[in-house]
């Protein structure tokens, strides 16, 4: 029996990912998180270490190689997957046992702890091409020409075109 629960850990890895891949060819990365547990003891107004949980993750496809391709040993991470209990039986005591772990659906760096520089990776198309669909593939840097015939409208200011604007959205 699978059960699954949808969870998100923030925490330091114990371990760089390991990166392999399945006889089929999807990767699979495998790496483990360490989450600090503190209370706040309301008698001292302080908070107090109440442990270490460690969490065994597992990645699949481009989020196995861009994880491993990124994150290293020490790294605070935020995690968000499922979590899922794995049964199986020992094949030398015969005993069943089970295990918790996380299927990741996101892994990044905690940017309360770092800086990341984003990069965004190609799609493709199973065949190594990048795929047709994919509207960042021709992004670009600067801002969209302003079609011909629009100009300042009656809301823009004088030498502004309408629906774009230089000032911050906050």
């Amino acid at each position: 029996m699978t059960t699954t629960t949808p969870i998100t850990i923030v925490g330091n890895l114990t371990e760089d990912p390991e990166l392999r891949f399945t006889p089929s060819g999807a990767a699979v990365a495998k790496f483990s998180v360490a989450v600090n547990r503190r209370t706040f003891d309301r008698q001292t107004s302080e908070w107090k270490e109440a442990g270490t949980d460690f969490h065994r993750v597992t990645a699949w496809r481009s989020l196995a190689e861009n994880a491993a391709g990124t994150l290293t040993k020490g790294m605070r991470v935020v995690v968000v997957g499922d979590m899922k209990q794995r049964s199986w039986t020992d094949e030398k005591s015969n005993e069943k046992r089970s295990a918790w772990e996380i299927e990741a659906s996101a892994v990044g760096p905690d940017l309360a702890f770092a800086t990341a520089a984003v990069t965004k990776v190609a799609k493709t198309n199973g065949a190594g091409a990048v795929a047709g669909d994919d509207p960042w593939a021709s992004a670009s840097r600067t801002r969209p020409a302003v079609p011909a015939g629009v100009g300042a409208g009656a809301g823009a200011p004088a030498g502004q075109t309408e629906g774009y604007s230089d000032e911050p959205p906050f």
